[in-house]
């Protein structure tokens, strides 16, 4: 977490930008994405001149002798007037070079090649580069939640219907899913948009594999000026690892650029170092022609919420996709595509427009069947239909299904609550089923013999989830369930919970009717009294 004196800065820099034009959301983070870059390249440019000076360790310059203006140290005391000149026309053009080069830095340098100064006033460029100087960018424990915090004031969609998934959502599904670079999982989102399930997976790691003694512990005043204690967590379990989380766990895709550096600059803040983020429309031919080893059989896990509505290119559409579900809906043909990525035994969790558990459709009805009948599907989570508002009301649930194998039974569970109000506020409130789920998750897994990943480095009473009673899975009036694969099959496979969850109504005990009319009567007769008495007084 971050202070509450760094998000004040923070919500006054946005201000700045809506005073000085930039109203768009989207584009005031993508602005500050690349000052921040532009910092993050002079941080280490510095740190490897340090380097060679003292060990002698040579390196690939990011900057030329000529073109140390560019540097974020450089023009950041410059006057408002040469600010501007030379962050437009020098360091943009330097962010296009550096995409040329493809060094080491090519993660970022290649989301930067379409880079646009959208800043058109130097004295508001002068003040977002002195808070981009003020940010503690050196500060691996905080620049993670500094960027989500960032990203919290995001209310608009990408331009294919790309949002921010609440981040409290997104960290049930990780923490029912379990990641585990142990056994060397590959983690993917196929519409990655910000990178918040990639960002988010990377955070329940890092909490899991730090030792007790590794955890540190600091009060933080929040934003009502209250102290609140939170934990900084070292990862160092990770360590073992490390290599692997770096750069081969985490992948994600996306075809807005915009989202995609974005969702870069998040994970590289969040602290891993060159993670997998590609430009590429993962529907499409071009995925299985340019990335055919991460389009069939290519993960461990994937973790999305892709767009349910957009521009789709149907001549560009996989035909291996409408093989399976002749369809336009983008909802079917991903659910089709995460299939298709995933191992044999590989896990997903992904959020689906309800639509999908009950649709008609010749395409619904058949993605469905494979579901149940080709793979293993675990679970249908129904969520409450304002849990993604601002960007959409529209009713939706999380399907979770593991590659191969069949299904015997579906643990459904129906989500009231998500510790928010359901309008477009989003306020906090009291109500929240979220630990209840996912402490329900692992009763039922461990109910079966399933396997619980267990680890942990640290045990702080704080994360302990909410501890279920004994659950009877059979008892359909509860909020968690089980339904046997024939019921699905009798009801041409729908998934809605309605189809399946016992309503128990409560009996509601009547008077009499004479005694109701009785009632009635004496109600008529004192209105008729007192109509009476004021025409007496007239």
């Amino acid at each position: 977490m971050i202070t509450g004196d760094l998000k004040s800065k923070i919500d006054k820099l946005w201000e700045e930008f809506w005073v000085g034009g930039i109203t768009n959301p989207l584009t005031v983070i993508e602005q500050i994405t690349f000052l921040m870059y532009s910092r993050m390249l002079d941080m280490q440019e510095t740190k490897d001149e340090q380097r060679k000076m003292l060990a002698n360790v040579d390196f690939h310059p990011r900057f030329t002798p000529l073109q140390q203006a560019c540097r974020f140290s450089q023009y950041s005391n410059l006057s408002a007037d040469e600010m501007m000149e030379t962050v437009r026309d020098e360091v943009f053009r330097h962010f296009r070079i550096l995409s040329d080069e493809r060094n080491d830095d090519g993660l970022l340098a290649e989301f930067m090649k379409d880079a646009r100064l959208e800043i058109v006033k130097p004295s508001l460029l002068v003040k977002a580069v002195e808070m981009i100087k003020a940010l503690p960018l050196d500060r691996g424990d905080t620049k993670g939640d500094l960027y989500e915090y960032l990203l919290s004031k995001l209310t608009t969609a990408g331009i294919n219907g790309q949002f921010r998934t609440p981040r409290h959502i997104i960290r049930a599904m990780v923490e029912m899913m379990e990641p585990n670079p142990a056994r060397g999982e590959r983690i993917c989102d196929p519409a990655c948009g910000t990178g918040g399930f990639l960002a988010t997976s990377y955070e329940y790691l890092l909490e899991k594999y730090s030792s007790l003694e590794s955890i540190y512990t600091e009060n933080v005043p929040n934003e009502k000026g209250e102290l609140e204690q939170q934990h900084i967590f070292s990862g160092d379990l990770l360590s073992e690892y490390r290599n692997h989380v770096d750069t081969d766990m985490f992948h994600g895709y996306d075809f807005d650029s915009t989202m995609l550096r974005i969702a870069a600059m998040n994970l590289i803040m969040h602290g891993v170092d060159k993670p997998s983020i590609h430009y590429q429309d993962t529907l499409s031919q071009g995925f299985s022609d340019h990335y055919p080893e991460s389009s069939r059989n290519g993960f461990h896990l994937v973790l999305a919420n892709p767009p349910f509505t957009g521009t789709l290119d149907e001549e560009d559409v996989d035909p291996s996709l409408l093989k399976q579900v002749k369809t336009k809906k983008t909802e079917l043909l991903f659910c089709t595509r995460i299939l298709q990525m995933l191992k044999v035994g590989g896990r997903s969790a992904t959020v689906v427009p309800q639509g999908v558990l009950f649709g008609s459709s010749k395409a619904h009805q058949s993605l469905r069947k494979t579901l149940v009948e080709d793979n293993q599907l675990e679970a249908v989570i129904n969520l409450p239909s304002g849990v993604f508002k601002p960007y959409a009301g529209v009713a939706t649930a999380i399907l979770m299904f593991t590659k191969g194998g069949e299904t015997e039974n579906v643990w459904f569970y129906d989500l009231e609550n998500d510790g928010y109000s359901l309008d477009d506020k989003r306020n906090p409130i009291d109500k929240n089923d979220l630990p209840h789920l996912v402490a329900s998750w692992k009763q039922y897994r461990q109910s079966r013999n399933l396997p619980v990943d267990a680890f942990m480095g640290h045990k702080l009473q704080e994360q302990l989830t909410e501890q279920p009673a004994e659950t009877n899975w059979q008892d359909k009036t509860q909020k968690a369930f089980v339904v046997p694969k024939a019921d699905l099959k009798t009801n041409k496979y729908d998934l809605s919970i309605n189809r399946y969850k016992e309503v128990v109504y409560e009996e509601e005990v009547y008077d009499p009717p004479k005694v109701i009319l009785g009632r009635l009567k004496d109600l008529e007769a004192e209105i008729q009294k007192e109509l009476g008495e004021l025409e007496g007084m007239l």
